[in-house]
């Protein structure tokens, strides 16, 4: 598996070796010995998976707080994604940045985003499926999230705000120059 790092240390790529031949490939998607030679000691406790069917599909910017936050390592299993991550670590030097990554089927490169950044993508194809693990259970009392086009983070994202579809909870999110719960 090769590990990449992103602008921001913290968020990793991963793009798990594949072997292949006429019956199509074999690929080991998580490996705890490789993530814990680059620092990530942490545990997975549950794994997600989302089905957007439209491309345009915005799902984030999300995250949780301790004592529930929570690591993620995503990956696409049908289609693609633009992925994001965007710190919200006060003391970061990268406080308010972000890491954008196409994830797809095709390349099977993952993302590991960390403690103390908020997580989101849109679909860049129909029927597209996302999974991920994560390191703590979703706890609805701590469950947060950021306005996905929130100017002051400045991501170009691959679909205009007309023709994004979001969930009811994603159109109202705070800007984060008003989030209260930061890390």
């Amino acid at each position: 598996m090769q590990i990449v790092e992103t602008e921001i240390p913290d968020v990793k790529l991963l793009t798990p070796r594949r072997f292949g031949d006429h019956r199509g490939y074999f690929a080991e998607t998580f490996n705890k010995k490789l993530l814990e030679a680059v620092g990530f000691t942490r545990e997975f406790v549950q794994d997600n998976h989302s089905l957007s069917v439209p491309a345009g599909t915005v799902r984030g910017l999300h995250f949780q707080i301790p004592p529930f936050a929570q690591d993620k390592l995503v990956r696409v299993v049908r289609g693609a994604i633009l992925d994001v991550a965007v710190d919200l670590r006060r003391n970061s030097p990268t406080f308010g940045k972000h890491v954008k990554a196409r994830l797809d089927a095709e390349t099977g490169t993952q993302i590991l985003v960390p403690i103390g950044f908020a997580h989101g993508f849109v679909t860049l194809e129909p029927d597209t499926e996302v999974v991920y693990k994560v390191t703590n259970y979703y706890a609805p009392q701590h469950d947060r999230g950021v306005l996905w086009n929130d100017p002051d983070i400045g991501i170009d994202w691959p679909v205009s705000a007309e023709d994004a579809i979001l969930s009811d909870k994603d159109r109202i999110q705070p800007r984060l120059r008003d989030l209260n719960d930061l890390f």
